[in-house]
This record gives C-alpha cells, sequence and structure tokens, in this order.
C-alpha cells in the first residue's frame, strides 16, 4: 500500500506547497457536522438534507444508510454551498462500503460531488437536479477525481472501506486554479492510507451543492436492492462554503388550507418520520406566547396531520405555527416549526381572485418565475386542478411496489410541489385536486373505484380496462395528502376498494364553489365501444363515427351522486353567496385538433410548434376519450345543471389554456368554461381547426367562434393558448404555452374576468402582456346563455338586500335556474311560452321566503315586501 501517491507528489513539485501543508492545512472553523441519531430507522434524513430519490435512503444506527445499489443515490446538504469566495474548503465523511461488486462497467463508487448545481440558479433546484464534479472511492479501492480512469484492484484498501474509513476532500486556491485534494484515511487513527490531487480545476466549477454520493451499475438486477454504503460524521469547514441556514425543508414540510362556512381545515404534510406517538401541534398567539389549541396524529401512509376548527370566525388575519419535536435519537427531541397566516375571509372585498394552475411538470422546478408572477396577483384562493405531479417527476423514475417504497416515491413528488409554492399556500386557501398522473395513470376511467385486473400491467391495456392500476391503499394515501384539507365531502360514502371521495362544495369570501372529481365515477370506453377499436382512450377504428355511435347508453361522466350533488349546490346560495363556480380537473369539452392523418395524441410532442401567423392545413377537431367531451349525455347532464346556478366552470388537464362558452341544443345556450395553460408543458396540445369557427368577432382568429369538438359537442371558441415559436430559452419552458390562468370575480359588478399568463408575462407590465385573446370579461347571466322562450312579469322587491329569486317549472316542479340579485328588480326569462311558473325570493341565510305560483310569462311587475 502506497501512503502517499505520485499525484500527491506532484501537489509537492508545482504547487509549491509542503506535503504536511497539503495533508494537514487547517481549513477554518467547522461550519456543518452531520447528525444521523434517530431512536427509528426512518427514510427522512432532517431538514438539512434532500435525497435522491427518497426512498433509497435511510437513517439507522446513527448512520445514513443507502438501501440500493444503483447509479447516482445522492444526499445534498441544503444549508451549505460552496459560492465564488476565494478561500479553502475541508470536508470530510465516515463511510463503511456494504456492496463491493464492481459492476459491469468497473466504475462503482462511493463519496462526494461537489459543484453541483441545476439550470435555474435555485437550491431547490440544485438539490434534484444538479450535477457537479465527482469525486471519491471505487469498490475496488481507488480513489479518483472527476472520470474514473483506471480502476485496478487494491484489496488492501477495499477491506479498510469495508471496515470504515474517512474520505477527506480539501481544496484550495493556487496560482493555476483550485487545487483538490481527495484523501483516504484510516477509520480509527485518520491518518492518511492513500492521496490524490488534482489541480487547476477553475474557480466556477466549484461552486453549488455538496453531496454524498452511492452510484452503482450491477450486471444482476436482484443485487441492485443490496444495500451499498453507509454514512456518518459528515463534516463541513471553511472560507469558501457559505450556510444558508434559511434553506432548511422539514419536517413539516408544508401545509394547506381552507375554510367554509366558518370551518376551518388545515393539512401539515409532513415528512416521512415514522414517529406514531408525536403528534403536530396547532399553534396561535396570545399576549405574545404561542399556544396550541389543538392538536393532531400523523396518518402512517400519508404523513399528514389534519386540523379542523368548527366555529372560526375569520373576521381578521391570524398568524398560525405549526409545531413539531423531531426525534434526534438517545432520547432527544428538537422542535420545529411553520408559520402562515389564516386570512381573514374577504366576505366585504369586491374582487375575488383566484389563480388556476394545472399541469405542474418539473421541467420548470421549482417555478420560481410562475411563483413570482402569481405572487404579484396576490390571489384569494390558490386552485390547483391536478397533475401536481408526473411519473417521471424529480428524476429516477417511479416505483410502483411495495407499497411502503411506492409511497416515498410518490411523497418525494409530492413534497417538489409543495416546496415550489408552499410559501403562498400557508397564507391563503387553497383548493387541490387529483387528476390521472398524481395517482401515476397517463389517463383514468375510475370506473368507481375498482382495480384494473392486475395481469393486464400497468401500461394502456390496464387503463382501458377502467378503474386503478395502484393498490386501493395507496390510491387513498394520495388523496389524502391532497385533498383532506377540503371541506367535508358532500356524501362520504367510499366507492369500491374502500377509496374515499372528496367531492364537495366551498362557500368563502361570498363565493360559492363546487368541487368535482371528474374521473373517479367515468365509464371506460373500451368495453363500451368495442366497434371503435380502442387503445389508450383512441379510436383505432378510422371508420368509427365517434360523434353518430360514441354516445351510448351506459356510458358514465360524473355520476348519480355528483349530478344530485350539483343540482343541490346549483340551487344554495346560502352564507352570502353571490356568484358561484365550478372547479374541476378538465372542461367539458375536447379543444384540440390533429393532422388529418393522426389516429392518436401521440404524435403532439413531435408536431412542430407555428410561428406566429401560421395555420396548419389540414387539422381536424378530436375524439379524445380521456376528454370530458365523452360521454355526450354525460356531459350535457353536467352543463345543463351548472348552469341553473348560473356557474362558471375553472379547469385544467388540457394542456391548452382556452376560454369557450358550451352549449347544449344550440350555441351558446350554456357557461362559459375556462381551462387554464399548464405550468409546464410537456404535452403542447392546439386548436387549428381547418374549419374556421362560425359567428367569430371580427379580427379574431380563423380558429375562434362556434364550432364542434370531435365529439360533436357545441363550443364557442373565444380564445386559445396555441403554442407559439418565442425565441425564448429554454424552447421547452417558453415555446409550448406554458403559463397559468387568473380568474377575478367582481361581486358588485356581476362580472368575471378571465387572464391567461404566460411564464414570460410581467405582469405588472399590464394586460398586453397575456396570451392573445385575453382578458375576457363576461357578465354572471351570460353563464345561463340560453335564449328565452317568453319573460316572467318584472320581479320588484322591497325591504330585502341581494335576494334569492328561484324560478320553478310547475310542470315539471323543477328549479329552472336560481340567482342571488345585485339588485331590486329583474325580469325572470322562461323557456317555454305555455308553462305556469312558481317564483320564490328571499334569504337562505335567515331562511325568510315569500312564494308567489301560478305565473305565466306576461308583461306587467310582481312585488315582493319584506
Amino acid at each position: 500500500m502506497n501512503k502517499y501517491s505520485n499525484a500527491l507528489l506532484a501537489c509537492y513539485f508545482f504547487a509549491g506547497l509542503s506535503l504536511i501543508g497539503c495533508i494537514n492545512k487547517e481549513n477554518g472553523d467547522l461550519s456543518f457536522k452531520s447528525n444521523f441519531n434517530t431512536s427509528k430507522p426512518r427514510a427522512f434524513i432532517g431538514p438539512e438534507y434532500w435525497s435522491n430519490p427518497m426512498q433509497d435512503w435511510h437513517l439507522e444506527n446513527g448512520e445514513l444508510v443507502c438501501n440500493v445499489s444503483k447509479p447516482n443515490r445522492n444526499v445534498h446538504v441544503l444549508t451549505q454551498k460552496i459560492e465564488a469566495i476565494k478561500g479553502h474548503l475541508k470536508m470530510k465523511v465516515h463511510l463503511r462500503v456494504l456492496n463491493s461488486d464492481q459492476g459491469k462497467d468497473n466504475k462503482n463508487w462511493v463519496g462526494f460531488s461537489i459543484g453541483s448545481k441545476g439550470e435555474f440558479n435555485d437550491y431547490r433546484d440544485n438539490a434534484i437536479f444538479g450535477k457537479g464534479l465527482n469525486l471519491g472511492v471505487t469498490t475496488q479501492g481507488k480513489l479518483f477525481i472527476g472520470e474514473i480512469s483506471e480502476n485496478s484492484l487494491n484489496k488492501e484498501n477495499q477491506q479498510i472501506i469495508q471496515q470504515g474509513a474517512y474520505l477527506q476532500l480539501e481544496v484550495s486556491e493556487s496560482s493555476n486554479g483550485s487545487l483538490l485534494i481527495l484523501s483516504l484515511l484510516d477509520g480509527n487513527s485518520k491518518n492518511p492510507i492513500t492521496q490524490l490531487t488534482k489541480q487547476g480545476i477553475a474557480a466556477e466549477e466549484l461552486i453549488g451543492d455538496l453531496v454524498l454520493v452511492s452510484s452503482y451499475t450491477l450486471d444482476n438486477g436482484t443485487q441492485s436492492n443490496q444495500k451499498s454504503v453507509a454514512f456518518k460524521e459528515w463534516e463541513i469547514s471553511g472560507t469558501k462554503v457559505k450556510s444558508y441556514p434559511e434553506n432548511t425543508f422539514g419536517p413539516i414540510m408544508f401545509s394547506q388550507y381552507t375554510m367554509s362556512r366558518k370551518i376551518l381545515k388545515l393539512t401539515a404534510q409532513m415528512a416521512p418520520i415514522n414517529d406514531s406517538v408525536e403528534k403536530v401541534s396547532f399553534q396561535i398567539q396570545k399576549e405574545g406566547k404561542w399556544n396550541t389549541i389543538q392538536e393532531a396524529a400523523i396518518d402512517k401512509d400519508a404523513r399528514t396531520a389534519t386540523f379542523k376548527f368548527t366555529d372560526w370566525e375569520g373576521s381578521i388575519d391570524i398568524p398560525y405555527r405549526l409545531a413539531y419535536k423531531l426525534d434526534k435519537g438517545e432520547n432527544v427531541k428538537e422542535e420545529y416549526y411553520w408559520k402562515g397566516t389564516i386570512r381573514k375571509e374577504p366576505k366585504n372585498k369586491d374582487e375575488i381572485v383566484i389563480a388556476g394552475f394545472t399541469g405542474n411538470d418539473h421541467m420548470g422546478f421549482p417555478n420560481t418565475d410562475i411563483f413570482n408572477q402569481v405572487a404579484f396577483h396576490n390571489p384569494d384562493l390558490l386552485f390547483f386542478s391536478g397533475d401536481q405531479l408526473y411519473e417521471p417527476s424529480g428524476g429516477f423514475g417511479i416505483q410502483r411496489s411495495p407499497i411502503d417504497k411506492a409511497t416515498l416515491d410518490y411523497l418525494r413528488k409530492w413534497y417538489m410541489y409543495g416546496w415550489a409554492y408552499r410559501e403562498l399556500m400557508k397564507d391563503r386557501p387553497t383548493v387541490s385536486i387529483t387528476d390521472d398522473h398524481d395517482v401515476y395513470h397517463g389517463n383514468i376511467w375510475g370506473e368507481s373505484g375498482k382495480p384494473t385486473p392486475p395481469d393486464y400491467g400497468q401500461g394502456a391495456k390496464a387503463q382501458d380496462a377502467g378503474g386503478y392500476k395502484m393498490p386501493a391503499q395507496w390510491v387513498r394515501m394520495v388523496e389524502r395528502t391532497q385533498t383532506s384539507h377540503l371541506p367535508d365531502p358532500f356524501d362520504p360514502t367510499p366507492v369500491k376498494q374502500g377509496i374515499g371521495v372528496y367531492y364537495t362544495d366551498m362557500a368563502y369570501g361570498g363565493i360559492s364553489f363546487a368541487i368535482l372529481e371528474d374521473r373517479k365515477f367515468k365509464s371506460a370506453p373500451k368495453a363500451l365501444l368495442p366497434k371503435a377499436e380502442i387503445n389508450n382512450g383512441w379510436a383505432m377504428n378510422k371508420n368509427f363515427d365517434m360523434k353518430k355511435n360514441g354516445d351510448v347508453p351506459g356510458a358514465t361522466l360524473l355520476g348519480e351522486r355528483q349530478l344530485f350533488f350539483l343540482d343541490k349546490w346549483s340551487s344554495d346560495w346560502s352564507f352570502q353567496s353571490q356568484m358561484k363556480v365550478l372547479l374541476s380537473q378538465t372542461i367539458f369539452a375536447n379543444v384540440a385538433t390533429l393532422p388529418k392523418e393522426a389516429l392518436t395524441g401521440a404524435i403532439i410532442p413531435t408536431l412542430r410548434i407555428m410561428k406566429e401567423g401560421e395555420y396548419p392545413a389540414d387539422d381536424r377537431p378530436v375524439s379524445d376519450l380521456d376528454s370530458n367531451g365523452w360521454p355526450q349525455t354525460g356531459r350535457n347532464r353536467a352543463v345543463s345543471t351548472i348552469r341553473k346556478g348560473f356557474a362558471f366552470h375553472l379547469a385544467g388537464d388540457q394542456h391548452l389554456g382556452s376560454t369557450i362558452q358550451y352549449g347544449i341544443d344550440g350555441w351558446n345556450d350554456s357557461g362559459f368554461a375556462f381551462c387554464v395553460p399548464s405550468i409546464t408543458n410537456h404535452w403542447p396540445r392546439r386548436w387549428y381547426p381547418s374549419e374556421g369557427g362560425k359567428n367569430r368577432l371580427k379580427g379574431h382568429p380563423k380558429y375562434t367562434g362556434e364550432n364542434q369538438d370531435g365529439f360533436g359537442n357545441k363550443m364557442t371558441v373565444h380564445a386559445v393558448s396555441n403554442p407559439l415559436y418565442t425565441g425564448m430559452k429554454p424552447s421547452r419552458l417558453y415555446d409550448r404555452a406554458a403559463g397559468y390562468g387568473i380568474v377575478r370575480l367582481d361581486k358588485n359588478k356581476r362580472t368575471i374576468t378571465m387572464e391567461c399568463w404566460p411564464r414570460q408575462a410581467k405582469p405588472q407590465d399590464g394586460d398586453t402582456a397575456q396570451y392573445k385573446g385575453w382578458p375576457i370579461v363576461i357578465n354572471q347571466e351570460q353563464n345561463y346563455g340560453r335564449e328565452a322562450a317568453a319573460y316572467l312579469p318584472t320581479l320588484n322587491i322591497e325591504g330585502m338586500e341581494n335576494p334569492v329569486v328561484k324560478v320553478i317549472n310547475e310542470g315539471t316542479n323543477e328549479i329552472v335556474y336560481s340567482l342571488r340579485l345585485n339588485k331590486k328588480t329583474f325580469t325572470p326569462k322562461v323557456f317555454e311560452k305555455f308553462t305556469k311558473y312558481t317564483v320564490t325570493v328571499g334569504e337562505p341565510d335567515t331562511n325568510t321566503w315569500k312564494t308567489i305560483n301560478n305565473i305565466v310569462p306576461a308583461e306587467g311587475i310582481i312585488s315582493f315586501k319584506f
């Protein structure tokens, strides 16, 4: 064994430094020392770290253990970073190699990566996507800096790293760039065993994160599940290192809350801490001191702690603090906090602002640009319509089993969502609902919660069969993380497999919201449309006419339970609700076209991005059965129900921003819908029908106006954010029509303003920064655009402010529509000339009503006096 390498001698001769100085030079005060102690094994390493992927690391017996022998498993320290500062660095860790397999490339190794950084100059991006300079020791016992070249077996060193040794890195400045000295030290005496140096590393290459790495590539796949290395005693010091204590993440990862009818629900999303005893505390300040007013246990799967307060006044802003004591081993616990504000409910605020999001792919993580844009708008409510994560989020693929590892696989991706938006969510209500990718589906037809056939695997065959591919326990975990803070469900009866439901309503700030699950009950089309030859939601039979033959008996969209709920909600104006908004995963139409020869949407990522003014020659509306344009009868029932409350529809999922007005029997006879653009867009759909829309406004693009989707559903397209070439970099973020939506509800004017913002926009510059065609302003009553067949006498209402009016068809005994007025007079339109109607006027919050029956269409005045 050579005590000193030839490279170390090069350090002596070329750098002009003493040999002892290379080995023993002091590197300043210690700025960081790890503590991997815990009473019970757990996946959460600590708030100072981020592990990739989370399920492949755990703490046990005071060590950080990599559970697998796979490529590029790594742990970043979040609070320490090499900066562009002249000086020195010293880093040391104790390692114990648990798998000495040399691998098929003879390049298996453990050690460090330094200067690890991502694309967007953000510590969160660095922690997940960072790449740096690798240096360490191979399983053969050889030190390396950079690339591994010659890697012959050093048996003595191999035995030493199996028993436990220290790996030490020293960095210093020289006239020829940075000098790196990598040493292997005896595990007991800490004396050098072998060393390696490298001279001339550019200082900028070292700026970035400090990382522990285990990287293995094995011939035998089963061996890859063997533990690879155990680390402990990670120490960092030196003047090149800067500390960022504010960059910790966890053990309280983030929080989401809603408020409705004086009921506050807040969910604390916790790290995977595996402590079944310790609870999370919800605290508020009294006389300058934080007081716990409620405690909540942590769900063992979802790692959530949900609080519910049943008499929350909401009359003032109330700062809150979540507190949790984290196990540090040896009967030591350290308390950590997460702070936010429960906002005053904006009952008296004239304008309620909603920020809408969808498609939170990791391409732009952590989406700092969108975060800053939305913060400028200062919305009253955040709405995440689904796909808060995708299966590949954060790299490292997808792990579906065993269930404990699959849960950690999901949680890591879910934590990324919270990491990006938690500073917005902690201070205002958030509605988040699950969509297909959240439950590891490309498409999902939930079939009331049934399981997909186990022997169908995980691909399109399983999805087309309908139901859920992942185990019910896992699905329940996902829904608990994303929806447990929502108001209690309208009807909590579980669906098949005991999977829960969360469809509900929320009354907040004078707005009545309905929150739907438009996938869970939906029928799978394959069995219902055998002649269409469905594959992955697309008809492979070119001759199948989806408009004529696609709408079949037995096909379900929302299901009877949700339709019943919507019918009740559409006429419920309690808690001083002034306007209604439906929140769901996606819109009730298929706003998308493809070249006429394309059978499926698989071609979408390869389509050329158009330049301004270009228009493809042969695009046709498509029939994507994943959209809510199918089944048509179910779609029409949903649209006809929500229009009875003059409800506006806000949704996402389609990867294409659009504003449309629904039609059932005729164009424009129903409400408006706004599909917000994706945060990042890996599936850039477009709407370029070769036949332009009818009755489009003068000067508006060919793709606007009255048209039909591929299922024959009537819709009037007002604006679409088609992908356009911008010339901005990176193209994947700026040329694919990514962004977010803003909706402004003016309760006095009863107007709804839709804004569609690109990622690159600066909202402070005004409306011109939006996608072409926006903003769009409509009146509340346009959400039941059906033309009147006749009018009832004008209602003159005295003695009551903002009364609710209900118009009832006496022939069917059904509510035609209902509306809370902001005026004293109202002339009700009706749709049958020769029918008698009942009109009820009053205030649901005091249960004060007056009713007049047997009203027929006519001129005149009917008075209601209170």
